[in-house]
C-alpha cells in the first residue's frame, strides 16, 4: 500500500503462505499461539509504529540526545516508545512465561520489529539491545543474576547494553584490554574503556545493565582469557538497597552520520577504581557467550537494512506514482500531458530492485528467525543440530545481505526522487544515513565473509553446505512441476552448481595453507552467496504465490498482489542473479591484485 513504510498483506504472505508460521504452534513451548495471536502481535506494533515511531523519526534526527553534566537527555519519542512498547508486552514477548514473557515465537517477534523499524529504525535499538543482554543472563546466569537483573529489563523497569569495542580493540577482540580484578566477596573491579556503546547512556530509565567483555588478572592472552560481566550503570546498596553510582562514566557521545537518536557513547569504567562487576557464565568464556548475543544481533542488523529499505521503497514509490515528468518514451505528441514518472521503464527498474531486495531479503532474515524457534522448542537433539547448523551458516548472508543490499535499495530510493531525494524535505535523505552503519555494525562484511568462507564452509568437512542444498533442493524439486516457475528452477540449479565447483575451487587454494590468498575475495565469495540464497528464497515466494493462484478465485487486489510476487521473481532472476556469473568469474581466476608485497605498492 502505497503512503505507508511497508506492506501488510506482503508480511502476512511470508509470513503465513511462504513461511508456513503458524505450524509452530504445534510446538509445545509456543502452544499458547495461533494465527490470530500473531496476527494481534503485528497489529499491536502497527499501532506503535504509525502513532507514537512515525512522528518522531525527524524531529529526533534534528534533535539528537546531549550529555548535560555527565547525563545523557534523549528525545521524548524515545521515551514514549520505550513505555509503551514495554507496556504492551513487546519487549518480553519472545521470553519464557517465568520472566513474564509470552513464548512467542522469534520470527513473529522480528516480524514485530519490522513493522516498528521501519518507522523509526533509530527506536529499536534500545529495545534490541535490552533483549539481547537480558537474554545472555537467562542463558548464562545464576538465579540470582536472573532476578535480579533479567527480571527488570524485560519489564521495562532497566535497559542493557553489549560492550566490546575499545580504541586498540575494534573487531580483533583478542586486544581487549578492559580488567577485571577478582574481589573477596566474589565481584570484581572493573578498569578500562569501551567505545561505539549504543544506547550506552540516557534517561530512559534508572539503570543500564552493561555486559562487558574484560580480561581476570593473570588469565590468559588472546581471546581465551576473554570474561564476560554484569557491570549496572548504578548498583544497589547494600545497607539501604536503593542505586548507587557503579563508577560508569560517560565521557562523550560519538556524533554520527545517521541513526542520531540512539547515541553511541564513549564509556570509563572504574575511573575511581570503584566499578562493580558480576561474572556471567564461566571465566574465560566471554567472547563465546557474547557471540550468542551478536549472532542474534546480526539477524537484527540485516533486519536493519532491510526496513530501512522498505520505508525507503515505499517512499519512493509514491512519489514515483505522484510526480508528473516527461512524457512517455513511445509518445510522439512532445506537449502532449507529462505522465507520473512511475510510466518510465527506468524508474520502474529502480523500483523493481527495491521490490525485490526488500522483499527478499525480509523472507530471507524471517525464515533464519523460524529455524531459531525450530531449534528452541524442538525436543530431538538431531534435529537442534541441524537447525544450529543451518543458522551457523545463513545468519552472516542475511546479516550481509539486508546491510548491503538494504544501502542499495535505499539509494536506489533517492535516487527515484532525484534531486529532490538529496534535500531535508524528503525522508530518504533521512534513510540514507540511516541504513549506511549496517554494513559495519556486529562485524562488518568483511568480517562476514571471512567467517563464511573460512569457517562455515570448511567446517565438519562442508555439512552445513549438504544441509543448506538438502532445503534447496526441497524448493527445486517444488517449482520444476510447475509450467511458470520450471525455468527458474533450472536457472537456480545451474548458478549453485557454478557456485559449488567455485566453493570446491577455493577449498583447494585453502588446503595448499595460505590463507590470504584462500581469503582473498571472501567479501566477493559472500556477495555470491548472498545473491542464490536470495534466488532461493524468491523460488519458494514464486510457488506459494503460484499455488494461491491455481486454486483459488481471487479478488481484482489479491489477483493482482500474487502476481506482482511472480513478476518481481522474474525481475530477480533477469536482473539479479546474472550477476553471479562475474563473480563466479573473478573467483576462479587466480590472479591476485590485492595482496600486500613488500617490494611493490600500487597504493601509492
Amino acid at each position: 500500500m502505497v503512503g505507508t513504510h511497508f506492506s501488510r498483506k506482503n508480511l502476512d504472505f511470508t509470513l503465513f503462505d511462504v513461511l508456513e508460521i503458524e505450524l509452530l504452534a504445534q510446538f509445545d513451548y509456543f502452544n499458547a499461539h495461533d494465527s490470530e495471536t500473531f496476527s494481534m502481535v503485528l497489529d499491536a506494533a502497527t499501532d506503535i509504529a504509525e502513532k507514537i515511531m512515525k512522528p518522531a523519526f525527524v524531529d529526533s534526527d534534528r534533535n539528537q540526545p546531549e550529555l548535560l553534566d555527565g547525563q545523557v537527555k534523549v528525545h521524548q519519542g524515545v521515551h514514549d516508545y520505550y513505555k509503551a512498547f514495554s507496556e504492551i508486552g513487546l519487549l518480553s514477548a519472545p521470553f519464557s512465561f517465568d520472566y513474564g514473557g509470552q513464548q512467542l515465537p522469534k520470527v513473529v517477534a522480528a516480524a514485530a520489529e519490522f513493522i516498528c523499524g521501519g518507522a523509526h529504525n533509530s527506536f529499536v535499538m534500545y529495545s534490541d539491545l535490552t533483549k539481547g543482554a537480558a537474554n545472555l543472563i537467562l542463558t548464562f546466569g545464576s538465579d540470582e543474576q536472573k532476578e535480579q537483573f533479567a527480571r527488570k529489563m524485560l519489564s521495562g523497569e532497566w535497559t542493557g547494553t553489549m560492550c566490546l569495542t575499545e580504541t586498540q580493540a575494534g573487531s580483533s577482540l583478542s586486544d581487549v584490554a578492559t580488567t577485571a580484578t577478582p574481589q573477596p566477596d566474589g565481584t570484581y573491579r572493573i578498569k578500562g574503556q569501551k567505545i561505539f556503546i549504543s544506547a550506552g547512556d540516557h534517561d530512559l530509565t534508572d539503570n543500564i545493565i552493561h555486559l562487558v567483555l574484560a580480561r581476570i588478572d593473570g588469565a590468559p592472552k588472546g581471546t581465551k582469557g576473554i570474561s564476560l560481566f554484569i557491570v549496572p550503570k548504578n548498583r544497589l546498596n547494600t545497607e539501604g538497597g536503593h542505586l548507587v553510582s557503579n563508577d560508569v562514566v560517560s565521557i562523550g557521545i560519538y556524533h554520527k552520520m545517521g541513526q542520531k537518536a540512539t547515541p553511541a557513547m564513549h564509556l570509563e569504567f572504574g575511573g575511581q577504581n570503584d566499578c562493580v562487576g558480576y561474572l556471567l557464565g564461566e571465566a574465560n568464556r566471554g567472547l563465546p557467550q557474547m557471540f550468542l548475543m551478536m549472532n542474534g544481533a546480526r539477524l537484527g542488523v540485516g533486519m536493519g537494512g532491510i526496513h530501512i529499505a522498505s520505508a525507503a521503497y515505499y517512499a519512493s514509490l509514491q512519489y514515483a506514482t505522484e510526480r508528473p515528468q516527461g512524457r512517455r518514451l513511445n509518445e510522439k505528441n512532445a506537449l502532449g500531458e507529462p505522465t507520473t514518472i512511475v510510466h518510465h521503464p527506468d524508474v520502474r527498474r529502480m523500483l523493481l530492485q527495491q521490490k525485490a531486495i526488500v522483499e527478499g531479503g525480509l523472507c530471507l532474515i524471517l525464515m533464519c528467525y523460524k529455524f531459531l524457534d525450530i531449534e528452541r522448542a524442538e525436543q530431538d537433539p538431531s534435529v537442534k543440530q541441524y537447525y544450529n547448523d543451518l543458522l551457523e551458516l545463513l545468519t552472516p548472508v542475511a546479516k550481509t545481505f539486508g546491510a548491503e543490499m538494504g544501502m542499495v535499495a535505499t539509494n536506489q530510493g533517492l535516487q527515484v526522487l532525484g534531486g529532490y531525494g538529496y534535500t531535508e524535505d524528503f525522508i530518504l535523505e533521512q534513510l540514507a544515513r540511516d541504513v549506511r552503519i549496517m554494513s559495519l555494525y556486529e562485524g562488518t562484511t568483511g568480517i562476514q565473509a571471512q567467517a563464511v568462507l573460512g569457517r562455515q564452509i570448511p567446517r565438519n568437512g562442508g555439512k552445513a553446505i549438504d544441509l543448506w542444498l538438502t532445503e534447496v533442493r526441497k524448493d527445486i524439486e517444488k517449482a520444476q512441476n510447475d509450467d511458470v516457475l520450471q525455468t527458474y528452477a533450472t536457472l537456480l540449479e545451474t548458478n549453485i552448481a557454478q557456485w559449488h565447483k567455485t566453493t570446491q575451487h577455493l577449498l583447494s587454494l585453502a588446503a595448499k595453507g595460505d590463507a590470504e590468498i584462500f581469503l582473498a575475495d571472501a567479501t566477493l565469495y559472500l556477495e555470491l552467496f548472498g545473491i542464490l540464497n536470495v534466488a532461493w528464497i524468491w523460488l519458494k515466494q514464486g510457488i506459494a504465490a503460484q499455488k494461491t493462484l491455481s486454486i483459488a478465485r481471487l479478488s481484482e487486489d489479491a489477483l493482482q498482489f500474487y502476481q506482482s510476487k511472480v513478476h518481481t521473481m522474474r525481475y530477480y532472476y533477469h536482473y539479479e542473479l546474472p550477476k553471479a556469473q562475474s563473480l563466479t568469474q573473478r573467483l576462479t581466476d587466480d590472479t591476485n591484485l590485492t595482496l600486500f608485497d613488500n617490494d611493490f605498492e600500487p597504493l601509492c
